[in-house]
């Protein structure tokens, strides 16, 4: 139901900017391009109204208002709430399956753990503290298209996490190195909360205490380095 939705919502979208375009002048480009920065103000403003009220509070009243429109040029892009969700979550879902492919780079997983642990988590880390819509819709109640995504999304990170450690602990079982995974993984989302909640020194602190955390976890299992 969501995807269809956001393949609906699109070219909806692409077809009210190329209807209007009857001339050969660069008007067809220029009026297409308007529209795609419409739908990336409302899609800005959808994130702000989520990650204040939430996806279940939210409506197309608060998302125009919030974008400087009136509803009924939110509709001329966006059929619904639901729309708006489903293609602003597929687009963060998209960022951050690139956003881990950067992080967990062969090169990054040969190093020493204390600079591992940086290399991997600071640009997640960034990623959610300059996307925080994903996390009010990845752990929202209710949004649609998203549950199926996110399962794969987790269990990405898992089999990237369960890797990085076969290497580490070559002599841990598949069973131990599923429970060390879930547990890591665990830690960071639960410390990601405080994470969020906090700007400046406060935020750098509560993520420093993450790696300190994880550090100490994991150093006493660690029974190999990887070769560089």
């Amino acid at each position: 139901m969501g995807k269809n939705t956001e393949k609906g919502t699109k070219s909806s979208a692409t077809d009210t900017a190329d209807t209007t375009d009857t001339d050969t002048t660069g008007t067809p480009r220029r009026r297409q391009a308007r529209g795609e920065r419409r739908i990336s103000q409302l899609l800005a403003a959808a994130a702000g109204v989520f990650c204040r009220t939430g996806y279940a509070s939210a409506s197309t009243n608060a998302i125009a208002r919030e974008a400087g429109v009136s509803p009924g040029t939110l509709y001329q892009y966006f059929p619904n709430k639901e729309a708006i969700a489903v293609e602003l979550g597929g687009q963060l879902l998209q960022r951050a399956h690139e956003t881990h492919g950067q992080a967990f780079r062969p090169e990054n997983l040969q190093r020493p753990l204390p600079e591992l642990l940086d290399a991997v988590l600071d640009p997640v880390i960034a990623f959610n503290c300059e996307n925080p819509a994903f996390w009010a819709l990845m752990h929202g109640t209710g949004v649609p298209g998203i549950a199926q995504e996110h399962e794969e999304l987790h269990a990405g990170l898992l089999a990237r996490i369960e890797a990085v450690l076969r290497d580490f602990c070559p002599e841990a079982s598949a069973h131990e190195l599923a429970h060390i995974s879930n547990m890591i993984l665990g830690i960071f989302k639960s410390s990601l909360d405080l994470i969020l909640a906090h700007e400046g020194e406060e935020r750098a602190a509560y993520t420093a205490e993450l790696k300190t955390v994880l550090l100490r976890y994991l150093e006493p299992m660690i029974t190999t380095t990887p070769p560089r």
